[in-house]
């Protein structure tokens, strides 16, 4: 019984058991009935459970600790919490292993208040205990709680370290999860797959390809291994930091693949452009007979926006409940609507937002927004900015993309409106910072940034460019800017966006023809976009670009976007 519920085996311990029961002249021991109780809370099988639980008590081994401990976990996992804490309470000598079992339930099922009162109350604690409140705070979001119990453990093994990584990753603070793996290796605690799997996530998320290669290297030195999950991680951490080709060569090493793993590289490939490999992936997938989900939809989809296919887009959103039973979420109406909208189909958008089944978010509305300044359709920008600042009305990048309509319409007054909007409405303007990765550490900088130890050779190089740009025929876009500036000033604002901080601090730090890779928190400026062609043409460098929609690749002056953004 024991064998069968260490191979996660619950259903066959409790067969055994149950044949066991029916034999004359042959009785389980306390041990072996506490193996069928935990047995029974696995398998969420209340029937058997108090059956169980009856037949200790006619027994009289209902007052053993092992019996009372696994009971204390059967009843947690089914639920009864409170039955559990009566047991725990009931018992004459309560060991640590008692206590830890319904902390950690307590944890599991989410009721970490529960739990935080148990912890406090124990006279004896074990690392275990440690580790399940540190564990169970950062599973909630709560890093600050989380972190104050692990600097407060006496010691801490990879558990403890890889759930305080982990936290930091699942919340985006990814460079304190990359500061406390460099602080776990100090301490000389070997990490895990579990550890690997969150720093992997951290590289991705701010684009740390130098740092997610070494991590990589180090997976491979130091032989762990490379399993579906960590694979995974590898697929998605090169795709996020711009190194599409290193993806899609772990996808091909690996000899098997989940939902999750084609997901990252359909995801991984419509970012970065290459739409139809997308799509080719989609169907080799469904092929090998795996079942897509949610996710798997929202990178096909967004191959169709990218690529501006709308009836492929229509196909595979009504495929998606008529095929494959996954009923549209409100990201994938957002995708169908940004399809539809940048493909010039502005009613039919608008149409589509009517028959939502919810209401639609700002993420909805400022596709639909867009499209309208592609489109420069004024008319229906005034009803999708009505929309989209009832939903986000401090939000700045919403007037701003307003203003760029009315601007592009010649529009004067609307223009002024709009900027009266934004002086009579608390603003919250959200800094454009922008992240550049040399010699594997990463730099972030935000528009007319001056904190950069390198701050006047950086503005240096920044006049080198824009001499040179001008001599290309460099117009700069001041319609796109919409402060009461007079154009000096505008072209000086445009000068200074962080992406070209950034690339100026790149060119000045890296050998010729080295690629640059930028990671930009919002969505990246017409004039940017201009600027960084005529660089990557002028300096003969890769530049790629991840902004909050997508990649930009530059390359001998042209963009992998073609220009449909």
């Amino acid at each position: 019984m024991r064998a069968n519920l260490i191979s996660q085996r619950p259903h066959e311990t409790l067969s055994l058991f149950l044949r066991i029961s029916r034999q004359d002249g042959v009785f389980c021991d306390s041990f072996s009935l506490s193996l069928v109780v935990q047995a029974c809370g696995r398998l969420m099988d209340i029937e058997n459970g108090r059956a169980v639980h009856a037949q200790g008590i006619k027994t009289g081994f209902d007052s053993d600790l092992f019996v009372q401990t696994a009971l204390i976990e059967m009843y947690a996992r089914l639920g009864s919490v409170e039955i559990s804490k009566r047991i725990l309470d009931d018992l004459e000598e309560p060991d640590l292993v008692s206590h830890n079992v319904l902390l950690a339930e307590y944890a599991r099922i989410g009721e970490i208040q529960l739990a935080r009162d148990l912890f406090d109350k124990m006279l004896d604690r074990d690392l275990v205990s440690w580790n399940t409140m540190i564990h169970g705070y950062a599973t909630r979001g709560d890093v600050m709680e989380a972190r104050k119990l692990f600097e407060n453990a006496r010691e801490r093994d990879v558990v403890s370290w890889s759930s305080m990584i982990g936290a930091y990753a699942r919340t985006r603070q990814s460079n304190e999860a990359l500061k406390l793996f460099h602080e776990m290796q100090l301490s000389n605690v070997v990490p895990d797959s579990i550890t690997m799997v969150s720093v992997l996530a951290a590289c991705g998320d701010i684009g740390a390809l130098g740092m997610g290669k070494m991590i990589h290297e180090y997976i491979q030195r130091t032989r762990i291994e490379v399993d579906m999950k960590l694979g995974t991680s590898l697929v998605d951490m090169y795709a996020k930091c711009g190194d599409i080709d290193s993806s899609l060569r772990v996808y091909n090493l690996m000899d098997r693949r989940d939902v999750l793993t084609w997901s990252s590289a359909i995801l991984g490939l419509a970012n970065h452009g290459s739409g139809q490999a997308a799509l080719e992936f989609f169907s080799e997938m469904i092929a090998e007979g795996i079942k897509p989900n949610d996710i798997t939809f929202v990178g096909v989809l967004s191959a169709c926006s990218h690529m501006g296919l709308v009836d492929e887009g229509w196909k595979y959103f009504t495929c998606m409940s008529g095929v494959y039973g996954i009923s549209p979420k409100i990201e994938h109406y957002g995708c169908m609507v940004d399809i539809l909208a940048r493909a010039g189909l502005l009613q039919e958008a608008r149409e589509l937002i009517r028959k939502m089944p919810f209401a639609p978010d700002a993420v909805v509305w400022r596709a639909l927004l867009i499209g309208c300044r592609v489109h420069k359709d004024t008319d229906l920008a005034d009803e999708a900015t009505v929309n989209l600042l009832e939903l986000e009305p401090h939000a700045d990048g919403n007037y701003v993309l307003l203003s760029n309509i009315y601007t592009q319409e010649k529009k004067w007054d609307k223009v002024i409106q709009v900027r009266r909007m934004m002086r009579n409405v608390n603003i919250e303007k959200v800094p454009g910072s922008s992240s550049i990765e040399v010699a594997n550490e990463v730099y972030e900088f935000v528009a007319g940034d001056k904190s950069h130890p390198q701050t006047s050779e950086i503005y240096q190089m920044l006049n080198e460019i824009f001499e040179k740009l001008k001599l290309a025929g460099y117009k700069p876009l001041t319609s796109t800017v919409p402060q009461d500036l007079d154009e000096r000033q505008k072209e000086i604002a445009l000068a200074h966006h962080s992406e070209k901080l950034a690339i100026a601090f790149g060119l000045l730090s890296t050998n010729p023809r080295t690629p640059l890779r930028i990671v930009k928190n919002l969505r990246i400026c017409d004039d940017c976009h201009l600027v960084i062609k005529l660089i990557s043409k002028i300096y003969s460098r890769e530049i790629i670009v991840r902004d909050r929609n997508r990649f930009h690749r530059f390359l001998e002056g042209s963009c992998t976007c073609k220009e449909y953004w």
